[in-house]
């Protein structure tokens, strides 16, 4: 399985703005990079009336969408784990995690002052660093919000070159 790593944090702290930044500057380094979005609401992928939309509706287990450049699949699961979609990300040198806070994974969390409180995964032993606009009393590193590169550089010496 490849590396992952969790951007966890409060809700709106900017864990999906720091995902879309790391993306893009780890792929410019030549890495392929699969993402997860952890989510307590349901979802869905296509569109009322499309065929694959049809296909859940008429209560198929698995859809899967191929064309020439993609391939999507929405399984019908009861698990509600991370380990439940890594099989379909085996192939990707890095997985970018969003959410899965209680997850057991290495995390790199957001942290706002606006958003009150204390980081919330300050004691967990899989915290690695800290992304905040605060300083923050820890022996982690902590990176600035915009500090994309410097990140990506942390990512890559503890997750992907060992």
């Amino acid at each position: 399985m490849p590396p992952l790593v969790a951007i966890v944090g409060n809700s709106d702290t900017g864990k999906t703005t720091l995902i879309e930044k790391l993306v893009p500057n780890l792929k410019k380094r030549g890495y392929t990079v699969g993402t997860v979005k952890h989510t307590h609401h349901g979802f869905t992928m296509d569109q009322e009336g499309k065929d694959t939309f049809r296909h859940q509706v008429a209560g198929a287990d698995t859809v899967v969408a191929v064309s020439p450049r993609r391939i999507a699949i929405v399984k019908t699961s009861t698990l509600d784990s991370l380990e439940a979609a890594l099989p379909f990300l085996e192939d990707r040198d890095i997985v970018l995690v969003e959410g899965f806070k209680g997850g057991r994974c290495p995390k790199i969390e957001i942290f706002r002052k606006a958003a009150g409180g204390q980081p919330v995964c300050l004691d967990d032993p899989h915290l690695l660093a800290l992304v905040a606009d605060v300083a923050i009393e820890t022996p982690l590193p902590v990176f600035g919000l915009d500090e994309v590169d410097p990140i990506a550089d942390f990512i890559e010496q503890q997750l992907l070159r060992r």
